[in-house]
């Protein structure tokens, strides 16, 4: 049976996901304490924050207001990431809104989608893309769309898809924008008012934007959406 200072000492420095919706970070062991931090973004963007230092693969979380039944997170290591847990997890809800959780599986990233990596991409490619440099930009944005959504949320997805989209049309290819915008179709074709009724009011509005910008970039690319009509088969 491995000890959980050896086990600890598996885990590797560096950012693990969940799903898109929560990124833990992991810095490198020191003398048996390692720093973390733990950032998820849950439904109608509920939030968690927590920071702290595993030993012994626990994390006991200094702002607890009961003693004797305090936050307690566990991290478990796994083939290919790291299984976060909560003990007493009244008290580690205070951690979170209500619509939000940390616990779960994070995994390890593909190479160029850990959430800093994504970033750099993005930023990188809107310098191209307000320069005008539109092969350039998409093809800083194409290993992104094609490799990293199940490491993005839902609006990370939509909003790469419709940058990428965007740029295929003003490098002159308006069928590969279409067929990069499809997925995004039923939600474009959607009406407002249901929208709106479909989720909360915060995602409900980030829903909402997302329709507009797929509406415009399927217009531009020679197939303007009729709202209200059934999606393409």
């Amino acid at each position: 049976m491995v000890s959980a200072p050896a086990a600890q000492a598996q885990f590797k420095a560096g950012e693990y996901v969940r799903s898109g919706y929560g990124v833990l970070t992991v810095g490198a062991a020191d003398r048996g304490a390692t720093q973390f931090q733990i950032s998820v973004v849950g439904s109608n963007f509920h939030t968690c924050e927590l920071e702290g230092v595993i030993r012994n693969l626990e994390a006991r979380m200094e702002e607890s207001a009961d003693d004797k039944l305090p936050c307690v997170v566990t991290f478990k290591p796994e083939k290919n990431g790291i299984t976060v847990d909560a003990k007493n997890d009244r008290a580690c809800s205070a951690y979170c809104g209500m619509r939000a959780s940390f616990t779960g599986s994070y995994a390890i990233p593909r190479a160029g989608c850990a959430p800093s990596q994504v970033r750099q991409t993005r930023a990188r490619f809107n310098a191209a893309y307000a320069k005008k440099q539109f092969a350039d930009a998409r093809v800083l944005l194409t290993p992104v769309h094609a490799n990293c959504a199940p490491y993005l949320d839902i609006y990370g997805q939509a909003w790469v898809g419709n940058d990428l989209a965007l740029t295929q049309y003003r490098t002159g290819d308006s069928a590969a924008c279409r067929n990069t915008l499809k997925p995004w179709l039923d939600l474009a074709q959607t009406p407002d008012n249901v929208i709106k009724g479909d989720y909360p009011p915060s995602d409900a509005e980030e829903m909402l934007r997302i329709a507009i910008a797929t509406r415009t970039n399927m217009k531009l690319c020679g197939a303007p959406v009729v709202i209200g009509a059934k999606p393409a088969a």
